[in-house]
């Protein structure tokens, strides 16, 4: 919800595709607003204005550094405001002087640290001049397609993930980890305090936004019931228009709730209305990054499952049934496979060593690539089975080649080929399947065979998770969400 209109939309073009951007605080050091110019410079096509006046005149990695805004003739549709929070209602005046819309507070010292009026007081400035602030004690935009960024070394790929961070180091870190799983980034916001643009008025935009399509949350806190009113709405929307939106709320700890206070000023709320929240709008609520953008992966590369059922691919009676028991952990059904089903397999997987059931054991036979294709088919057609999950030890191929050799398999790269034959079922599959790659051991040779195998399989589509938990966190997930779509007649989609 808009503060300074209310209940009216917020026109963000100007703040996520500018046409200008003005730096006010630059200097080398690495806390100041040169850090904004180092991650865009090179990078932001138009031009980029820089204020000092301590160092007017001179010139930081070729751009002119002036005294004031005021300097400038052209307009200027965003800006970062990097200086001590004393400065900033001086500066906020001359920024609302020169007819800038949109402003990102970088300074920490208000509400956290209990500097309550000098926030109503940059505020105030704000509503008379009708500039609407990202902030304050953030990092502000990142869109790659716009050639805004607040890291180091973020991706220039765009892709169709979106989010709101209270917290400018998870959104930071989050950029980064959304790439390890497949994943590119739309639009990231880091919003800090939240004074004046809430995560509400930037769903509203993501909810039309045809970039978007998975929302992820960061928060800490909300600032009044109105806008948690208005947030709830928004979320249930966004989830109801198939953008799923995944909320990592942050504060379940005494310690937690502590820091929260001093990090964005706010009260972290009562944990039981926050569960309440993903239940009554459909948002999937997590409790770590890794969880947030493994999920964000999985809703990016496959569609959503029919049912809670799944068929599990493994190698070893132990490791099959230690699935068994993390997935139903998490609300998934491992049921029998049909008469038929089984059939078929036993026409081709030894007897020995291997258990047509669910979860399958392929024993020793699920080193040949071309078996566990036939396998994931197999468990495809199967009406009882809605998601094939097959666990992998990528690392361990080469310890297999000698062996290949002696069945006649000759020079046969392990990796490449299991690549070749899952690549072959994910096209032919109509059903979810998902990769377990499990960590065995820890060294150069087997992280190179991991990473190989995970960037291969992303980039066909299949995610890939590194541990049964995470697997299992994941598809509970997902199908809460599709249960939510059907409790509302949105799923199948029409």
């Amino acid at each position: 919800m808009s503060i300074i209109k209310q209940n009216q939309k917020v026109d963000f073009d100007k703040l996520f595709f500018p046409r200008s951007i003005g730096i006010i605080g630059v200097s080398h050091d690495p806390g100041s607003g040169g850090f904004f110019l180092r991650c865009m410079r090179n990078r932001f096509k138009g031009p980029i204005y820089l204020f000092n006046p301590r160092l007017s005149g001179q010139e930081l990695y070729g751009y002119k550094i002036y005294g004031s805004i005021l300097e400038i003739s052209e307009p200027i549709e965003y800006v970062i405001l990097a200086v001590p929070a004393r400065l900033c209602p001086k500066l906020m005046e001359e920024i609302g002087q020169k007819g800038v819309p949109f402003v990102t507070v970088f300074a920490s010292g208000f509400r956290e640290v209990g500097n309550e009026n000098l926030e109503k007081e940059i505020l105030d400035i704000a509503k008379q001049y009708n500039i609407r602030i990202i902030g304050p004690n953030c990092l502000g935009v990142y869109n790659p397609r716009a050639g805004l960024y607040f890291a180091f070394e973020q991706s220039k790929k765009a892709g169709n993930f979106s989010g709101v961070f209270q917290s400018g180091g998870i959104a930071q870190n989050l950029s980064h980890l959304a790439v390890s799983y497949g994943l590119y980034i739309s639009k990231f916001i880091s919003i800090g305090n939240a004074l004046d643009l809430s995560p509400a008025d930037f769903l509203e935009y993501f909810l039309d936004d045809e970039y978007t399509k998975i929302i992820g949350l960061y928060i800490e806190n909300l600032r009044s019931i109105t806008q948690g009113r208005q947030f709830m709405k928004m979320l249930k929307e966004c989830n109801l228009n198939r953008k799923p939106v995944i909320l990592w709320r942050a504060g379940y700890g005494e310690a937690t709730k502590k820091a929260i206070l001093s990090h964005t000023g706010g009260l972290a709320g009562n944990n039981e209305i926050w569960k309440a929240v993903g239940k009554q709008t459909g948002s999937c609520i997590v409790n770590n990054s890794n969880e947030l953008t493994a999920l964000a992966s999985a809703f990016n590369l496959t569609h959503l499952p029919e049912t809670r059922n799944v068929g599990i691919i493994g190698i070893g009676g132990g490791s099959t049934i230690e699935a068994i028991d993390i997935l139903e952990k998490y609300n998934l059904k491992i049921p029998s496979l049909t008469e038929k089903t089984i059939n078929k397999m036993n026409r081709f997987l030894p007897d020995v060593n291997t258990n047509v059931t669910n979860p399958l054991d392929l024993g020793g036979a699920g080193i040949q690539p071309n078996i566990y294709y036939r396998t994931i088919l197999a468990l495809d057609k199967d009406p009882n089975i809605s998601a094939t999950v097959f666990i992998k030890d990528p690392e361990r191929f080469g310890g297999f080649q000698d062996l290949l050799e002696e069945m006649g398999y000759k020079d046969m790269d392990l990796n490449k080929e299991f690549i070749r034959y899952i690549s072959k079922a994910k096209r032919i599959c109509t059903k979810p399947m998902y990769c377990v790659m499990l960590k065995i051991n820890e060294g150069f040779e087997e992280y190179k065979s991991r990473y190989k195998f995970k960037l291969k399989l992303l980039n066909r589509n299949v995610p890939v998770f590194e541990s049964l938990e995470l697997t299992g966190a994941v598809l509970d997930k997902i199908n809460s969400y599709r249960e939510f779509l059907q409790k509302h007649s949105k799923f199948p989609k029409k």
